[in-house]
């Protein structure tokens, strides 16, 4: 800094600036733009570790299972099916119907998201991406029956990406009643900032070939707007095409990662009816939106047990993988 200082007002002498660039080569001087990368990494460890105190936080939901979500959810998955009536079990996935946080209209963010630092930490970067999860299914959730779900933030951690400082959050969700757990949830956030103009995305994964089952989806807003409705979700990139082509800088409306794995799972319930899913893991590799239609696939594997989904897109680019295991 001192040495910065003292050369200030001599710039234009070609020889002092020769005289920089000379010692910048030995290392000797930082110029200016890694000095504020330096400090903006600085800054994200303070941010980090102040984060990292959420790890272990807790927070829990009563519900009861309904009929009226559930028979929603099969028409906007334009499943024809009889009523929901008591007893019935919920497929696998469902769950996100219900235990829904409910904020008040004032306590939103300009993005649509709950202001940050309730159950989950706050995280000062625009975009929070559902990334992946992974589920057991003990025993079905049942119509009728009350259930408590008991959250826990498990992780926070704080990584370079290629584009920017990425922020990981694990959360661990517990669905049961007095007769013990029946769901099991781990759930992968994401946070990152938006990208810079002009910047190039990685090149995206080819899809799997080999697909025993394949459905076409055509995700136009409506089918976006049913589920942000059924999932009390306000994320505005699922339903505000001006905000989120304007203001984060997407192609279009962004299908949701949970419906994207909903429907993985609605495909294996399609094609083989009488299975039970007991476990469940998706990955989001890369984003879907309402511009173009997308596939999603199947295919059992030799085991008899395991069955091998994923989504792609029109181009035949990964966009989310899955694993089921079944009996």
């Amino acid at each position: 800094m001192v040495r910065l200082r003292a050369f200030a007002g001599e710039m234009g002498s070609g020889s002092v600036s020769r005289t920089i660039r000379a010692e910048q080569k030995r290392g000797k001087v930082r110029c200016a733009a890694d000095r504020s990368r330096q400090k903006r990494a600085g800054l994200a460890r303070l941010d980090i570790a102040e984060l990292q105190t959420w790890v272990g936080k807790t927070e829990t939901i009563s519900d009861q299972i309904t009929p009226v979500p559930m028979a929603a959810m099969a028409a906007t998955l334009d499943i024809d099916a009889p009523p929901p009536k008591a007893g019935d079990p919920l497929p696998a996935l469902w769950h996100w119907l219900y235990f829904l946080p409910v904020h008040r209209q004032s306590e939103l963010g300009p993005e649509g998201h709950a202001t940050r630092g309730g159950f989950l930490p706050p995280v000062r970067l625009r975009r929070r991406m559902w990334a992946g999860g992974r589920f057991e299914f003990q025993r079905p959730l049942r119509v009728g029956e009350t259930y408590t779900r008991t959250s826990r933030v498990l992780s926070v951690q704080h990584k370079a990406g290629r584009t920017g400082p990425l922020v990981f959050v694990v959360a661990r969700h517990e669905i049961g009643n007095a007769e013990g757990m029946a769901v099991m949830e781990e759930q992968d956030i994401v946070y990152r900032d938006n990208p810079n103009a002009g910047a190039t995305a990685p090149e995206a994964p080819i899809a799997p070939h080999g697909a025993k089952w394949e459905r076409v989806i055509r995700p136009d807003d409506v089918l976006l707007f049913r589920y942000s409705a059924l999932t009390f979700n306000a994320h505005r990139i699922h339903y505000d095409w001006r905000y989120t082509t304007q203001v984060e800088g997407y192609p279009g409306l962004v299908v949701h990662g949970p419906l994207i794995a909903t429907l993985l799972v609605d495909l294996l319930r399609r094609s083989s009816p009488e299975t039970t899913v007991r476990r469940f893991s998706f990955r989001a590799v890369n984003p879907l939106f309402d511009t173009a239609p997308f596939r999603v696939c199947g295919k059992p594997e030799s085991d008899g047990r395991t069955i091998s989904l994923w989504a792609c897109n029109d181009s035949g680019e990964l966009a989310t993988s899955a694993t089921a295991t079944i009996e």
